[in-house]
């Protein structure tokens, strides 16, 4: 942490991470998702917050001790940001025996990007935030309406065929 890193700027970067995070949850929410606004947010947040407190704490226990004894391990932090929120995401994730499907991977996926996307913001990459940000609403809103247009053709050709079998068998 700089010198002229201070709280504020810490909380700055926790509230943009949030807004980011915001806007993805918005998306989810919309598409009635378990995990919506306040989730991608609070993830989001957490994640620049635990990264932000990580240069804090290197400073202030670091004080008067001699750097072979004191190590940070930035990579370590971050794994242990992305292991909790990874098991936060497999609650999302359900399989629907009835319908032999399984429900939630994208909303698993997307709260992972939230997490991502607070730490890009605390390490202040904010056009690559921003930029990540936006992919994933393209992923999440078009490729999601593609999905769905791509699996109602499929549905009416498999009915068109089966309706078409069935009139053959009957003549």
């Amino acid at each position: 942490m700089s010198p002229a890193e201070t709280p504020y700027q810490i909380i700055g970067e926790v509230a943009v991470a949030m807004i980011l995070g915001g806007l993805i949850g918005l998306e989810r929410e919309m598409a009635h998702k378990p995990a919506g606004m306040r989730t991608h947010m609070l993830v989001a947040g957490m994640a620049a917050l635990l990264v932000g407190l990580g240069s804090v704490m290197v400073l202030r226990f670091s004080d008067g001790i001699s750097p072979t004894i004191m190590r940070f391990d930035p990579m370590g932090l971050i794994g242990a940001i992305i292991s909790g929120v990874s098991f936060l995401c497999a609650g999302t994730i359900f399989r629907l025996e009835s319908q032999q499907r399984v429900e939630g991977l994208t909303t698993s996926a997307t709260l992972l990007m939230a997490c991502a996307l607070g730490i890009c913001v605390a390490l202040r990459e904010f056009l690559l935030a921003s930029i990540v940000t936006t992919m994933v609403l393209t992923v999440v809103w078009v490729v999601g309406r593609i999905e769905r247009w791509l699996h109602r053709d499929c549905q009416e050709h498999t009915h068109k065929k089966t309706t078409s079998s069935d009139t053959t068998m009957n003549k």
